[in-house]
């Protein structure tokens, strides 16, 4: 939990934003820009829900978007009039989407697969309140590696440890799987799983930012 209200003289809400995410990036995101907030559970099967959305033919930035607005509802359903917002990321080669590798070898495995080459992370946020969705939008980024041989994949696998089993793709660029990278292009807020700026603007769109 964040409690920064008192400290952001742009702030003109009446109670803390509530963030249906665990992510400990978002977390940063919303603290930087001292926006009051607490963290709260959402329970959702996300396996489910992308699989539902797959079939019926959504792609990547839809399957996020969908992921968000269920966390954010999820989120609202147990916290009645205060706005929740969710968010979810999905990383894609193309149309092939990724998850969090399950071991070590899965991790080298995905690395090697989008080495030399870009992907898109699509990042998703929404804002719920009282079972409704009152805002969602989804935006992406597109990320090219360095080409990777074993050795240099045997390194950063070493160095990284565990770290590259807790995100989709199998690196933090804000840490030190920077070091994969041969170019970046995209908002930094949405490589880290929130669109901060949309976020903002709706925000004070409802008349609780200056």
């Amino acid at each position: 939990m964040a409690d920064t209200e008192g400290d952001n003289g742009l702030w003109r809400g009446t109670a803390p934003l509530l963030l249906a995410s665990k992510s400990a990036a978002r977390r940063a995101l919303l603290e930087a820009a001292r926006l009051p907030f607490a963290v709260v559970r959402a329970e959702v099967d996300e396996r489910a829900i992308e699989a539902q959305a797959v079939e019926g033919g959504a792609a990547p930035p839809a399957v996020a978007l969908e992921l968000a607005r269920a966390k954010a509802l999820a989120g609202a359903s147990e916290h009645h009039g205060r706005l929740v917002i969710g968010a979810d990321q999905t990383l894609a080669l193309g149309d092939e989407a990724f998850h969090k590798p399950a071991d070590r070898a899965a991790a080298k495995a995905q690395i090697a697969r989008l080495a030399g080459r870009t992907h898109a992370l699509h990042s998703a946020v929404a804002v719920a309140r009282d079972g409704a969705v009152l805002w969602a939008t989804v935006e992406s980024a597109h990320l090219t590696l360095r080409p990777l041989d074993d050795a240099a994949l045997e390194a950063y696998l070493e160095a990284a440890g565990d770290a590259v089993l807790s995100s989709v793709g199998g690196y933090q660029l804000e840490g030190l799987g920077i070091h994969l990278f041969a170019r970046v292009e995209g908002d930094h807020s949405v490589i880290l799983g929130l669109p901060l700026l949309p976020l903002l603007g709706f925000l004070r769109s409802e008349g609780l930012l200056l």
